[in-house]
């Protein structure tokens, strides 16, 4: 188990848990390539605060999402990552990632990208 983070803050909450949120908070919030231990490990996602507000953010949005949840794969602590991507056009994009874990248990996480400068 253990010890969950608020996506809000990135402080932790004092609860605890026993599923990959953290996992893909961390994955999805860490700049790729900004981790001294794993050059591979985070995503692109902070580069899309740079692009305008238009429709391709959200493909792109999704493909960098999924790029930097592979590795929750590659090492079978997921079975199985769906990443959906809601684009209102203020500002913001929605990513919904449906995560089935290596036990089969299906979770839901929610990820706000800044999008536009």
């Amino acid at each position: 188990m253990d010890a969950q983070l608020d996506t809000t803050t990135g402080d932790y909450t004092g609860q605890r848990i026993s599923h990959l949120g953290n996992a893909v908070y961390l994955r999805l919030q860490t700049p790729r390539g900004s981790w001294w231990a794993d050059a591979a490990f985070g995503s692109r996602l902070h580069e899309l605060a740079r692009e305008k507000d238009v429709a391709r953010v959200g493909v792109l949005a999704r493909q960098y999402a999924e790029q930097a949840l592979q590795s929750l794969l590659d090492d079978k602590r997921a079975r199985s990552i769906v990443v959906t991507a809601q684009q209102p056009h203020n500002g913001r994009c929605l990513l919904l990632v449906e995560v089935e874990d290596a036990s089969g248990a299906v979770y839901a996480f929610e990820h706000f990208v800044r999008v536009g400068g």
